[in-house]
C-alpha cells in the first residue's frame, strides 16, 4: 500500500486536498479539443460560442484546448476552491459551481458546448450530472466527455491475471491491489459500450467515440497504447462527442 494523503473525512475533503492530482494528460486534451473545434467551426460571423469546462480542475485541460478554440468563449467551472485558484492562473474566466445541489450558475440553454474531462468517473450521481449539463446546453449543443476505459487493453490482461484494473480504486486512503502510485478518487468506470448507452439514455445523441492514450502508461508501452487508440473499445481513454437531443 502507498499512502498519498492524510485520511479524508469525506469526498469533498478529499478533493480539496492540494496533494490530489486534478490535471489530465495533454495528449487527451488535444484530441478532445480538436473534436470540439471541428464540431463548433470557426467563430466567424456567428460570433463566439460559449464553451463550459465543467469540472475544470486546475484549468490545464481548458488551457490545452484554448488554441484550438480561438474566438470562442471558454469558461472553467469547478466547486473546489483550491482547483479554482489554480485554474484562474490559466483561464480568463473560472467560476464556482457544482452539478448537484444548487446546480451550475448558468441559465438553461445558455451554453453551446460542455467539456466534461475526466469528471464522470468521480461522481456519486452521474445521472443528475448529465441532467444538469443537458439543462445548460442549447438544443443541438455539444457534449465532449472523456473518461478512463475500464476495458483498456492492459486492464483486460490484469483482470485475467487476477489483478485490480488500472483506474479502479477501493480506497481513498491508499493503493490496494493495482498498479499505480496516486489515489485519484474514481468511483465509477465505463466501457465504451456502457458509456454510449449511458449518455444516450440521458437525452443525448452520440456522434462519435474515439480513443486517447494515457499519460501514466510506462514509456516502453506507450507506442502500443497509441496504437490501441484506433480501437476505442481497447483504448486507455474514451473520448465521446454527443449532442443534446
Amino acid at each position: 500500500m502507498t499512502a498519498t494523503a492524510p485520511p479524508p473525512r469525506d469526498l469533498r475533503d478529499f478533493y480539496e486536498n492540494p496533494a490530489v492530482p486534478v490535471a489530465s494528460g495533454a495528449a487527451r486534451g488535444r484530441r478532445q479539443a480538436r473534436m470540439l473545434a471541428r464540431a463548433l467551426g470557426p467563430a466567424g460571423a456567428r460570433g463566439p460560442r460559449t464553451v463550459l469546462d465543467v469540472g475544470c480542475g486546475d484549468g490545464s485541460a481548458a488551457a490545452t484546448a484554448a488554441p484550438f478554440l480561438r474566438g470562442h468563449r471558454l469558461v472553467g467551472v469547478d466547486w473546489s476552491q483550491d482547483a479554482l485558484a489554480r485554474a484562474r492562473t490559466r483561464l480568463p474566466y473560472a467560476v464556482r459551481g457544482e452539478l448537484t445541489g444548487g446546480g451550475l450558475p448558468f441559465a438553461s440553454a445558455s451554453a453551446d458546448a460542455v467539456l466534461f474531462s475526466e469528471v464522470v468517473e468521480h461522481l456519486v450521481d452521474p445521472d443528475a450530472a448529465l441532467d444538469e449539463i443537458r439543462r445548460v446546453l442549447r438544443p443541438g449543443g455539444h457534449l465532449m466527455l472523456s473518461t478512463p476505459n475500464l476495458a483498456a487493453w492492459y486492464n483486460r490482461v490484469l483482470l485475467a491475471a487476477g489483478v485490480q484494473p488500472v483506474f479502479s480504486e477501493v480506497s481513498l486512503r491508499g493503493i490496494h491491489g493495482r498498479p499505480g502510485r496516486e489515489v485519484v478518487g474514481h468511483l465509477r468506470l465505463y466501457t465504451a459500450r456502457a458509456l454510449r448507452e449511458f449518455v444516450a439514455a440521458s437525452g443525448f445523441t452520440v456522434v462519435r467515440l474515439e480513443g486517447a492514450p494515457f499519460h501514466g502508461v510506462p514509456r516502453p508501452l506507450r507506442p502500443l497504447d497509441r496504437l490501441a487508440c484506433a480501437a476505442p473499445s481497447l483504448a486507455s481513454i474514451l473520448l465521446l462527442h454527443a449532442r443534446k437531443t
